[in-house]
């Protein structure tokens, strides 16, 4: 099983994984470690990535890019609506409110949720890393920005799951360049010292962001993060593009924005135009200093240190990150700041990915990985609400405040006699860079007063998990039970109807009683029983929805795998047609007699033309068919000339293993002491075989020679491969069998000499008859 980190930006993608003892980037199929954030509809199938960024001008309105910050969002959100007229495909209102994407797909109009369009993408990159791994991917980290809130995290989330990936975590974008860049460091400070603070900036296509991370050994803590959302290369684009418009428009009379497609060539150019003036800076400072001063960011990272009460001076580093930070100004501008030389260590564009990949190591129990703790923090603050149906007033707390240690879970304590709603949403909604400030809504179902009538104490969980998600996780009824064992005491405080208690921990405590209550009360036992919790959250997809999705995602990856392999078998076809009449009239042309060449020139003509009208769009059985039928013709003279070419160095090669054991059986005979240790019969073998294979070889080659050069040949060059390796069999084992060393020639005799000892001994000391005449034989 394989672990990747993904980290899915605005304009383009990165794939990572720990393999190796270390961290690799992994290559598509077109060698590309970037794949755009891309996906093309089609009538057959969808385009995804390199593929699909081609299609931008030719498909442009099937064609479905920048969609990233519409994760969560209504179709009625400014943003979007903001967004709307940039786009060259169209947005639709989806029922509950959301946006879809409507392109047309297999000659039909669709309407793609954001989720779908983000789980295509997803799709490919994990399809992208099975292919260069070899192996199923189903574990991932993906990155998403810091400043993503509940329903835009939800929404990438239900995204992997449509996708088919495991998601172990939603991983902010700066909380994985901190920790590919301190997992490595072996000068860390220890956990009792001071820890090292790093500055993380991260400035891409669309965003940025900033945060501060305390770093000790085998730890990493994220103090506080900032972010401008709307800030990023793309503001430059849209500058340049404003600029030529307005070029175009006075010089030549232009209204670009009116064509579409000229509008995205137009933003095509301007983006290569601000790669090229980020790597001259002579030219550049002017018109971005201009850009720079509409948007101040460093304000906010002021804020920032200002939050966690650090100073210029306690900062040990400033790490840049993202394509946006090539541009001189902004480099400038970050220097400036913070009064000291930026870092660039990390890789601009790989550091998220690989921190992702870094993080699923860690969390997959297939890895063994040094300890790195981390601990994130709650972008803002969230506060609850509840309210009951008929008890009066509604009560409220802030449950994390901004920059609070993330995961983490709380307990609140609540008094109630009957059900209740409890309402979580954003407390500061003027920093919150989304227009709707709730989170959800959770009903905290059957909850009764005690038998005494009293108020029931019932203990609410509430967790931001390690996603970044928030959830009322449990809620559990504290019921008073009498009884002689005393299992819990409980407090004897004035019960509150409404009173929301905050405990920081992961469960509730036990709480002693109060001396001032005396023994007069009899001792209770406690019983905590769980209580449902029923949550509506904001947008998320329901289950079923989302299952419909997973089955509909299943059926467009078999819908683009049959049009693949229907378009392998057409590019088979035109490929041998094209390579085979090439070589007609070139290497095969003397392989072949004329009127058979006139022949299969005429057939390949007539596939050609069928390629381009009737063959346009065939299923894949009938290019097959085409395919075998034009090999009937060509494959016969394929292997005429491979034959004729490799038959001269194949009967080399055999004429040379003869003459090799021809000579080995003439130094035999010629009793060559070398050879004088093997055996007669096997010799015979060797030197049979020897006269059988030259044999053989004489009456092929005056076959062969006898035949025209257009006919097909009377040995293969597989027969005589074949004739070499049974000559090797046969003849090597002998010829190569090692002389005995004079130690076993000796144990040989010993051994002869005790035989023959033992056989006088049985007979006696006369000699027979039978031993006169072998003496005779010796000597002879």
């Amino acid at each position: 099983m394989s672990v990747v980190g993904i980290d899915v930006g605005f304009q383009s993608c990165y794939i990572a994984v720990a393999r190796s003892g270390g961290i690799e980037t992994i290559a598509n199929e077109y060698s590309d470690r970037c794949t755009p954030a891309c996906v093309s509809l089609a009538t057959k199938n969808r385009i995804i990535g390199n593929a699909a960024k081609s299609q931008i001008i030719t498909n442009f309105k099937n064609t479905v890019h920048g969609f990233k910050k519409f994760h969560g969002r209504t179709f009625d959100d400014p943003f979007v609506q903001a967004e709307k007229p940039k786009l060259p495909y169209s947005l639709h209102k989806l029922a509950n409110g959301s946006t879809g994407i409507q392109v047309r797909y297999l000659d039909d109009d669709k309407v793609f949720t954001v989720e779908q369009i983000t789980g295509m993408l997803l799709s490919k990159l994990k399809e992208t890393s099975e292919g260069a791994l070899k192996k199923p991917v189903v574990d991932c980290v993906i990155s998403v920005p810091s400043f993503f809130t509940d329903a835009e995290r939800r929404s990438v989330f239900d995204a992997s799951q449509i996708a088919g990936l495991n998601c172990l975590r939603l991983i902010n974008d700066t909380t994985a360049v901190a920790l590919a860049y301190g997992i490595y460091k072996q000068d860390l400070p220890a956990p009792e010292e001071r820890p090292r603070n790093v500055v993380f900036v991260d400035m891409g296509h669309s965003s940025f962001q900033v945060s501060i991370a305390a770093f000790n050994k085998g730890k990493l803590k994220v103090l506080a993060t900032a972010f401008d959302p709307y800030l990023g290369g793309r503001n430059l684009d849209e500058v340049l593009v404003d600029y030529f418009c307005e070029e175009f428009k006075g010089k030549y009379k232009l209204n670009v924005r009116e064509n579409p497609r000229a509008l995205l060539r137009l933003h095509q150019e301007c983006e290569k135009l601000k790669k090229l003036m980020s790597a001259n800076s002579s030219n550049l400072p002017l018109n971005i200093e201009c850009f720079m001063n509409d948007i101040d960011h460093c304000d906010m990272s002021f804020c920032m240190l200002f939050v966690v009460e650090l100073s210029r001076d306690d900062v040990y580093a400033v790490e840049i990150v993202g394509g946006a930070t090539r541009i001189p100004a902004i480099k400038e501008r970050i220097s400036r700041f913070f009064c000291k030389d930026i870092s660039t260590t990390l890789n601009a564009d790989e550091a998220v990915a690989r921190g992702c990949a870094l993080q699923c190591a860690i969390l997959s129990p297939a890895f063994k990985v040094r300890e790195f703790s981390i601990t994130d923090v709650v972008p803002f603050p969230i506060t609850l609400r509840w309210k009951s149906t008929t008890e009066d007033g509604v009560g409220s707390c802030e449950v994390f405040s901004k920059n609070h240690a993330a995961p983490f879970s709380k307990v609140i304590t609540f008094h109630k006699k009957e059900p209740f709603d409890l309402e979580a949403f954003y407390s500061n909604s003027q920093e919150l860079p989304y227009p709707d400030h709730t989170i959800g809504c959770f009903s905290v179902q059957n909850v009764s007063p005690q038998p005494d009538g009293d108020s029931s104490k019932v203990k609410v969980k509430v967790r931001v998990n390690i996603h970044g998600i928030f959830s009322v996780s449990s809620a559990s009824l504290i019921e008073k039970q009498k009884g002689e064992v005393e299992d819990m005491q409980i407090d004897s405080e004035p019960l509150v109807q409404n009173e929301g208690r905050v405990e920081e921990q992961e469960g509730p405590s036990v709480e002693k009683q109060d001396p001032a209550a005396g023994g007069s009360k009899p001792k209770v036992k406690v019983k905590s029983i769980d209580l449902p919790v029923v949550m509506n959250s904001i947008r998320q997809l329901d289950t079923s929805v989302l299952n419909d999705f997973v089955e509909y995602e299943r059926q467009m990856i078999i819908q683009d795998k049959l049009v693949k392999e229907q378009n392998d078998a057409k590019n088979a076809v035109e490929e041998y047609v094209y390579d085979l009449r090439d070589k007609l009239g070139g290497v095969y042309e003397k392989y072949i007699t004329e009127n058979d060449s006139k022949q299969l020139t005429l057939m390949l003509e007539e596939t050609e033309n069928w390629l381009y009208e009737d063959g346009e769009d065939q299923p894949k059985r009938v290019y097959e068919e085409k395919l075998e039928a034009l090999k009937r013709l060509g494959q016969p003279i394929q292997d005429r000339h491979r034959e004729h070419e490799d038959r001269p160095r194949a009967f080399e090669e055999l004429g040379k293993k003869l003459q090799v054991y021809m000579k080995f059986l003439d130094s035999f005979k010629q009793k060559d002491e070398r050879f004088m240790h093997l055996n007669v019969e096997e010799m015979g073998t060797v030197e049979k075989c020897v006269s059988d294979s030259m044999g053989w070889m004489n009456s092929k080659m005056n076959a062969q020679s006898k035949l025209s050069i257009t006919q097909d040949p009377a040995v293969k060059v597989a027969d005589i491969i074949a004739k070499i390796q049974e000559l090797e069999d046969a003849c090597h084992p002998v010829i190569n069998r090692p002389k005995p060393s004079a130690e076993e020639t000796s144990e040989v005799n010993e051994q002869s000499s005790g035989v023959h000892a033992a056989t006088q001994a049985k007979e006696g000391k006369g000699e027979t008859k039978g031993n006169q005449q072998t003496k005779e034989m010796q000597m002879d």
